[in-house]
């Protein structure tokens, strides 16, 4: 079922007067786009996730985190079409490493800066797979092997948007 118009923004300031209860707040429904004059649905989820905190599992990080972002994909009942991480060691670009899990109704991607502990969540799902619920597979995955990783923005946002059809 598409989802109504709306974008949802979601920050790690828990102690705001119109935080929910989950800890992040939320600016609820706003006008899909600024020309719309009547009210739009969607036929996507995009979420995205910072955070704070990580630390290196070891030398095998690469494909620890590449089989962490397929399990949840394969969890999840979207369908892999392609998968692929790539290590930096810092001589041309800062150490971390970039992933992906190609996905065919669009994409699971984590980004990471390790000499600096940020690390960037983000799935984008055009169809019936719950980004939502990837995401929160793979972050259940990095905080059992990294307790002190903090989220410190949490955005989701309704994708595809368009004028309700019929």
């Amino acid at each position: 079922m598409p989802n109504k118009g709306a974008v949802f923004l979601f920050l790690a300031e828990p102690s705001a007067p119109w935080a929910t209860t989950d800890g992040f707040k939320s600016i609820l429904p706003l006008r899909g786009a600024l020309n719309a004059k009547e009210p739009l649905v969607s036929h996507g989820q995009h979420v995205v996730l910072d955070l704070t905190g990580y630390v290196s599992p070891g030398p095998e990080e690469a494909a620890w985190v590449l089989n962490v972002l397929r399990d949840a994909v394969a969890r999840s009942g979207a369908r892999e079409v392609h998968a692929h991480v790539e290590s930096f060691d810092g001589v041309i670009s800062p150490p971390g490493f970039a992933a992906v899990v190609l996905l065919d109704e669009s994409h699971l991607s984590a980004h990471c800066y390790s000499d600096r502990g940020w690390l960037a969540i983000d799935c984008f799902t055009c169809g019936g797979t719950n980004a939502e619920g990837i995401v929160e597979d793979v972050l259940n995955a990095f905080t059992s092997e990294m307790p002190d990783l903090v989220v410190q923005q949490r955005a989701v946002m309704n994708r595809f948007l368009h004028p309700e059809e019929g």
